[in-house]
């Protein structure tokens, strides 16, 4: 997929990850953040969680985008056990966590929505991901040497935790690292063979 050049992706993502996947993508980019607050209300289901707080980051650009400009907004979840597991505030709940997953079964969904002066769309994916039983000792050095604190769930399953404790995932590796790649590719080309 080609983006014509009169057209302007922005994402709207500090996420080291998804700026990373979007260029690997090969879709230039610029990015735009504004702060949202981050809350749920008790009404919005567990399931639609990422969904609706990727569609609250795209709202804070409402009647501020231009004809030619696309907005790129995503949001993670990582679920067990009908709970949300946010990004950890220090290291002890990063461990607890980790030791909350161990040898556990969780779903991470990742929703990306697209704005432009049209409106907005949202789309979610799902993804299961199965740990075995993780040692204290790996959960420490995990925790010590790599950066779960800006991650839901605490980990990266693109990082040391995700290659020696992940066994296996059904679904997308993509959605789990935070950019369901093969949504936002379609999604832009749904838009873009619809108004070009």
């Amino acid at each position: 997929m080609v983006i014509p050049a009169h057209y302007q992706i922005i994402l709207a993502s500090q996420s080291p990850r998804r700026k990373q996947l979007l260029a690997q993508m090969g879709i230039p980019f610029s990015v735009q953040v504004k702060q949202v607050e981050e809350t749920l209300p008790p009404c919005v289901p567990v399931s639609e969680a990422a969904a609706y707080l990727a569609e609250k980051k795209a709202r804070a650009f409402e009647g501020q985008l231009q004809d030619y400009q696309l907005l790129l907004t995503a949001d993670t979840v990582v679920i067990h056990q009908d709970t949300i597991l946010a990004k950890p505030q220090d290291e002890a709940q990063a461990k607890a966590m980790l030791e909350r997953l161990s040898g556990q079964v969780h779903t991470v969904v990742t929703a990306v929505s697209l704005a432009t002066v049209q409106g907005i769309a949202t789309q979610s994916d799902a993804t299961k991901v199965y740990f075995r039983a993780l040692t204290q000792q790996e959960i420490d050095y995990y925790v010590t040497h790599y950066q779960p604190m800006d991650k839901a769930g605490a980990y990266g399953i693109q990082e040391w935790i995700g290659m020696i404790g992940i066994t296996k995932i059904e679904g997308s590796f993509f959605t789990v690292m935070g950019l369901p790649t093969h949504l936002v590719y379609q999604m832009l080309q749904e838009y873009l063979l619809q108004h070009t």
